[in-house]
């Protein structure tokens, strides 16, 4: 021990100078060079053919239908008939309503032959003025007789023609709510009709479609499920302002600029349309970081090959990548690959490049 002692003595520093620390090798990363896109986002959707204008078509009287003539998707011109009710009731009412204006029209002949007869005899003083007196009124009270049984012959005939469903103009049959041997009640719905020309398309959209983008549509492409290479073009004629509660969409009506190749009203149709939004730096999920403040990224300063934390806003997510409104400069290289393992200054190397 003494041997060693002059040595430590003379040599101070050997004991008190640590070994320099090895330099930290350079991390690999993936990164990505910011850049303004004008992102291109396309919504497919299925619906149904509908018409502009339909008709609830029903008798105005109740009955059981004994004849519906016609099918979902025939075509009807005015005064086609559609279907029947039972008329029983009603062509005995218009037989008796017959009866009873043949007697009232017998009873007018006679009454006014016997009044013309006792008129001219008054005025030849071969009658009493008793006598012609009952003869205007028996008159009177036939042609009062007369009239009411014409009155109640045109409500029969009328009972009887309600009986049967006229299809009130051109139209195609979309919906029968009847059939033969059912008992219907006044007004209640036999059938439905598309009136005129024309076609239109029905789609739920949901509200998150409607709100994720501020431009308008602009063309919806149609088409049939099983042929969507055969497209025709529409616009959006109209937009529910109420939102279903249960399934959290909105009804979009479509005004087609052309039929569908094949489909008619109630088939079932794909609409698509395709919306640009305004420029926005666009990143891929696995670049976004987060803090305590929300939503980071982690960028390489070109220099020093060093990493800083950067805090950005984003406008919204979307399928595949994330959508930044601020915080972003374009050219700026931003790590998409091994962020878990960076902190502030860490020394990085890029070993991959996304497009």
């Amino acid at each position: 021990m003494t041997r060693f002692l002059p040595i430590l003595l003379l040599a101070p520093g050997l004991a008190l100078t640590a070994l320099p620390a090895p330099a930290e090798e350079a991390l690999p990363i993936a990164g990505i060079t910011a850049e303004l896109t004008e992102p291109r986002t396309v919504h497919v959707l299925v619906g149904e053919i509908t018409a502009p204008e339909t008709l609830q078509a029903a008798f105005p009287v109740g009955g059981r239908l004994t004849d519906v003539r016609v099918q979902v998707g025939d075509r009807v011109s005015a005064g086609d008939e559609l279907a029947r009710i039972e008329q029983v009731q009603q062509a005995q009412a218009l037989a008796s309503a017959q009866a009873q204006v043949s007697a009232a029209q017998a009873e007018y002949t006679a009454a006014k032959f016997q009044a013309d007869r006792q008129a001219e005899l008054f005025a030849r003083g071969a009658t009493t003025r008793s006598d012609r007196d009952s003869a205007a009124d028996r008159l009177a009270a036939a042609i009062a007789t007369k009239s009411q049984s014409e009155a109640a012959l045109d409500q029969a005939q009328q009972a009887l023609e309600d009986t049967v469903l006229i299809a009130p103009a051109d139209a195609t049959v979309t919906d029968r709510f009847g059939e033969p041997g059912q008992v219907v009640g006044a007004a209640q719905p036999v059938l439905e009709l598309a009136i005129g020309p024309g076609f239109e398309a029905k789609f739920d959209v949901p509200e998150t479609v409607l709100t994720s983008s501020t431009q308008d549509p602009g063309t919806v492409r149609l088409s049939a499920i099983d042929r969507p290479s055969i497209t025709v073009s529409g616009h959006v004629s109209e937009v529910s302002p109420l939102v279903d509660p249960a399934r959290g969409t909105i009804e979009v009506t479509v005004v087609l600029d052309e039929p569908v190749p094949g489909l008619t009203y109630g088939d079932a149709v794909r609409g698509s349309t395709t919306a640009t939004d305004p420029a926005r730096i666009a990143l891929p999920w696995p670049a976004i970081s987060s803090n305590a403040s929300g939503p980071t990224v982690w960028i390489v300063d070109p220099a020093t090959q060093t990493v800083s934390e950067r805090q950005i806003t984003v406008d919204r997510y979307s399928e595949g990548q994330v959508l930044v409104t601020d915080g972003l400069e374009p050219g700026e290289i931003v790590v998409t690959r091994g962020a878990h393992l960076l902190y502030p200054g860490r020394q990085v190397r890029i070993v991959e490049t996304h497009p």
